[in-house]
């Protein structure tokens, strides 16, 4: 019997080790799938690492929404504002804001208005998202319109390629950053040429939209030169641009170590050097100077969005244990240092197209590296006023 009593007080008392050790709240934080975005995906799953899941008594719920999002949004939708029926829930990121972001963002505010809600780098219009969103965190796309071509010139080049399709020039900041990027190349003296290519959720698929690009780049540097820098904001796209121009020639910047790189040189990462960002970096510029594109192609240290979505977590984290403002960027610019020392950030406010300003959204940027060179230290350039002038872009067809 006494046996029998000291078990039931072990028990007892380690349930209530257990119980203490739950996380006092819950952060949920939905993202692309690893075939979509591998690089947003493992961030989730370090911020899982780090803070631990939810079913674990930990803080982290994490969800994917569906690879075909464009015709999936209620599925989306559902996911989001599943994550407000736990009691417990006190922040909710959507990281990309794909389409239905807002309108779940919505009704979450209506059910549950004590939950924080963050995203980044959305779909959908920056005003309307900004009105429902405590807190966007994306890339400054209107100021990589400029440095990218600060950075295409120092290296050499005198011919800039956009190339886009209607879909992703329907989004205001993706338009505007082209546009930023004609004005600033032509300024700059270099020629500029916005190229259509094939939408990879169109009929075509990914492979088509591959299969394109493969094809296109050794005629586009027969026809505008050796001289030419290509950039294409599609994820799906970096690959094959990137295998043939470090092949063949020309100029490129990457955003990040992992996206596009490994498959185009093939480079496979060991578990040591996964999530270990200087180790990555050091392994595929061995891998560039050896295929000779020594201070041809550059690329982002630390993945932007490996490190953004662990950001919001870490912010929304801090921001509800009370030791971080919610708006504040230097608190915002702090959770980025802890997840890329060494490498210098920039931000700047949203300014939508009316000129007005958005203090809940932040637009950063990350300085450029060169293989074989190092940092260019662009975040140290003053961008001019003007290149963040709505009226760059208006009026203007391609």
């Amino acid at each position: 019997m006494k046996k029998i009593l000291l078990i039931m007080l072990f028990l007892i008392l380690f349930s209530g080790i257990a119980l203490a050790a739950e996380a006092p709240f819950h952060i949920g934080i939905l993202t692309d799938t690893v075939s979509q975005g591998e690089d947003i995906y493992r961030g989730a799953e370090q911020l899982v690492e780090e803070y631990g899941s939810i079913e674990d008594g930990g803080y982290i719920s994490h969800l994917t929404f569906p690879d075909n999002f464009a015709t999936e949004i209620e599925t989306t939708m559902s996911q989001i504002t599943g994550f407000a029926d736990d009691p417990k829930m006190k922040a909710i990121i959507v990281f990309g804001g794909v389409p239905g972001t807002t309108e779940s963002f919505r009704k979450v505010r209506e059910m549950r208005p004590d939950i924080l809600l963050l995203t980044g780098e959305i779909h959908e219009d920056p005003m309307m998202v900004a009105d429902v969103a405590d807190l966007i965190v994306s890339q400054n796309t209107l100021a990589k319109g400029y440095l990218r071509v600060q950075a295409a010139k120092k290296l050499g080049a005198d011919t800039y390629m956009f190339i886009s399709f209607p879909r992703h020039m329907s989004w205001e900041m993706l338009a505007r950053q082209r546009d930023i990027t004609r004005v600033a190349a032509e300024e700059s003296g270099m020629k500029f040429i916005f190229q259509s290519s094939p939408d990879p959720l169109s009929d075509v698929g990914l492979a088509g939209a591959q299969q394109y690009i493969l094809e296109q780049v050794p005629a586009w540097l027969e026809k505008y030169g050796m001289n030419t820098c290509f950039d294409a904001p599609n994820f799906g796209q970096a690959e094959p641009l990137i295998r043939q121009v470090v092949k063949l020639g020309g100029y490129i910047e990457g955003i990040s170590p992992t996206l596009g790189w490994p498959g185009a040189l093939g480079i496979e990462f060991d578990d040591s050097e996964k999530g270990d960002w200087p180790k990555i970096l050091k392994k595929v510029e061995a891998k560039v100077l050896e295929e000779g594109g020594e201070g041809r192609v550059a690329v982002a240290a630390f993945s932007h969005f490996y490190t953004t979505g662990l950001v919001l977590g870490e912010h929304a984290k801090r921001v509800i244990e009370g030791t971080s403002e919610l708006l504040s960027t230097d608190d915002i610019l702090d959770a980025y240092k802890k997840y890329t020392p060494g490498a210098e950030w920039a931000s700047t406010e949203y300014i939508d197209a009316n000129e007005i300003k958005r203090k809940n959204y932040l637009l950063v940027y990350q300085d450029t590296y060169v293989f074989g060179k190092g940092f260019l230290h662009l975040t140290d350039e003053v961008i001019p006023e003007k290149y963040y002038d709505a009226a760059i872009g208006k009026g203007l067809t391609y």
